[in-house]
């Protein structure tokens, strides 16, 4: 069986694209899940590990307005980091984390507060406003467990998008061949 990491690896190569991470809580986790696999240079471009809240804005072009009204644990800062990574590092897709592992709350959010974002070159007919897609977690557990589910649910919503375009492809593929029905 094969893991999502080596899935999306395997997705992005055939398809000639690209991911690139923006970590927060997980620390790097993500960016290490996908190297792991044999061949992830083909699609990986690299992460930026961007722990402290000012490098969400010096690196990743997070509003600092967004930043100083709503703290770092934000959909919207999730979404922002995603597309920030995917411009900066020149990706297709990027893929952001940013939570609270614990074992204190941040900004005001409670241990286990957690938003997942991705975004890519989504299709005109996807429904995603801006681009992007943020998934909000709320996980149970010790700050390594958090972690561990942080880096899975980011990888899962980045392979469902990843299908998601595949289906819509193919799809618009057979009405071209069918003469447009």
């Amino acid at each position: 069986m094969s893991s999502p990491a080596a899935d999306i690896v395997r997705l992005l190569t055939v398809r000639g694209e690209t991911v690139a991470v923006a970590e927060s809580l997980t620390g790097g986790m993500v960016a290490a899940e996908i190297t792991a696999v044999p061949g992830a240079s083909k699609a990986f471009r690299g992460s930026v590990t961007a722990y402290a809240t000012a490098l969400k804005h010096e690196l990743l072009g997070v509003d600092p307005d967004l930043l100083a009204a709503r703290g770092a644990v934000d959909p919207q800062v999730a979404a922002q980091m995603a597309a920030g990574v995917r411009k900066a590092l020149g990706a297709d897709w990027g893929i952001a984390t940013t939570g609270v592992a614990g074992p204190d709350p941040q900004d005001g959010q409670p241990v286990g507060t957690v938003f997942v974002a991705v975004d890519g070159p989504f299709g005109p007919d996807s429904g995603s406003a801006g681009g992007g897609k943020v998934e909000p977690l709320r996980l149970n557990g010790d700050r390594a467990e958090i972690r561990m589910e942080s880096v899975r649910s980011v990888l899962a919503l980045l392979l469902r998008e990843l299908a998601r375009e595949q289906t819509r492809n193919e799809r618009a593929q057979d009405t071209e061949r069918n003469g447009g029905f």
